[in-house]
């Protein structure tokens, strides 16, 4: 039995991880993450067009994204995604059953399922493995949790952050899953975060989408947005803090550090992803606005040219001006500078001498950073991504459904 805690620190909440058999590998591939009474909810969901049955359920009993919930079930080796109104029988019987080991109504209970799509669910399988989680919900079990929702995860990816509210002391913990299919839209793959704080679940809500839009919505391994991204948070009030009002000093510190949870579990997905050696940091500045800040990073953090280039060690800017005059952003490469480890290879519509050595140095780290002023306005973004190797294309060739 694992003893080790990360979502279940915050007070209020258990947590437990099983195996019962969708996996072919045999390990971990059902959690439970719960509250012991009602807590404040909120949730963030794929925008993908084509969307599992467990996205559909959480959206039927969370129709805003917030609202009251007492804990989510996880399944990972199986996506349910595809399966027709089967598909959802089978995502509500997943809440139900749950929702009876924890004294509750289907309603109030999330559901996320990730894995390989179009396949139904081993629903004897599911029913015995969330027996057996709700049997040992409390009892330590949170490192075995957190193994359950992993897929092509090669590392356990947590972050805690303490915050001090109203005089109390609150803290906020996340996990996720997610190291291939991932170029998030309003969310990530899958991530549970969890709290003791009191705040009323609009507020939640608000600080959840605000978080992810800088973090989840800032990252891509492959550009591909997922069918079942999802990231549920729960607060538990039992921090015993004065209940935490939107726009209110209180929430922007609970917001700060939300965020800094968000952005420490989305980096850690990049640094994971699908045959990833590099961890790449594009900031675009000068934007005429952030969105086209974002629009402009973006194109680079999904060039395929760049992210090869990168696992090269080939300095080459004119794949990252490509990726910049390509996106719907306004581009002038006259007043573009690009930089690349702090050294600027571009500027004003044409290559920079500068020491080769120095940047193919710094290309050969493990944390690469990527700097583009468009220089025609105050917009900025930065998105992360990793490098294109040779394994990527091993593991999803490999991969079969």
């Amino acid at each position: 039995m694992s003893t080790i805690r990360h979502i279940t620190l915050p007070g209020g909440f258990v947590a437990a991880g099983v195996k019962c058999g969708i996996k072919v590998s045999g390990k971990e591939d059902l959690a439970i993450i719960a509250s012991g009474a009602d807590a404040a909810a909120a949730v963030v969901t794929t925008r993908n067009q084509v969307v599992g049955a467990p996205v559909q359920w959480i959206r039927k009993i969370l129709p805003k994204g917030y609202g009251v919930a007492r804990g989510i079930v996880i399944n990972s080796g199986c996506a349910n995604v595809c399966n027709g109104p089967s598909g959802l029988k089978d995502a509500r019987a997943m809440a139900a059953e749950t929702a009876k080991r924890l004294g509750t109504t289907a309603g109030k209970v999330l559901v996320a399922s990730t894995g390989i799509i179009g396949h139904r669910l081993p629903m004897n399988n599911i029913r015995a493995g969330i027996a057996a989680a709700a049997s040992q919900l409390g009892t330590g079990h949170d490192r075995a949790a957190l193994r359950a929702i992993m897929t092509t995860d090669t590392m356990e990816k947590t972050s805690v952050a303490p915050v001090r509210i109203g005089g109390k002391s609150v803290t906020i913990a996340g996990i996720v899953k997610g190291a291939g299919m991932i170029a998030p839209s309003l969310a990530t793959m899958i991530g549970v975060i969890t709290t003791d704080a009191a705040i009323a679940p609009a507020a939640l809500h608000k600080a959840l989408v605000a978080a992810a839009g800088v973090s989840f919505n800032a990252i891509t391994v492959d550009s591909d947005t997922s069918t079942s991204d999802t990231v549920a948070l729960f607060a538990s009030g039992a921090a015993g803090n004065k209940t935490i009002a939107a726009g209110s000093p209180a929430f922007a510190r609970f917001a700060e550090a939300l965020t800094t949870v968000c952005k420490e579990l989305a980096r850690a997905v990049v640094a994971d992803g699908e045959g990833a050696t590099k961890v790449i940091e594009i900031t675009v500045t000068g934007a005429r606005n952030d969105a086209e800040a974002e629009i402009a990073a973006k194109s680079v953090a999904n060039s395929p040219l760049l992210k090869c280039a990168v696992h090269g060690g080939d300095p080459n800017w004119g794949r990252i001006a490509c990726a910049l005059g390509k996106s719907a952003a306004k581009v002038d490469p006259r007043k573009l500078t690009i930089s690349i480890g702090g050294v600027t290879v571009f500027a004003r519509g044409a290559g920079r001498k500068f020491d080769l050595k120095k940047v193919e140095s710094h290309l050969c780290g493990k944390d690469v950073k990527i700097a583009c002023c468009l220089g025609l306005g105050k917009g900025r973004f930065t998105a992360l991504t990793c490098d294109l190797s040779r394994e990527y294309i091993a593991i999803n060739a490999d991969y079969h459904t």
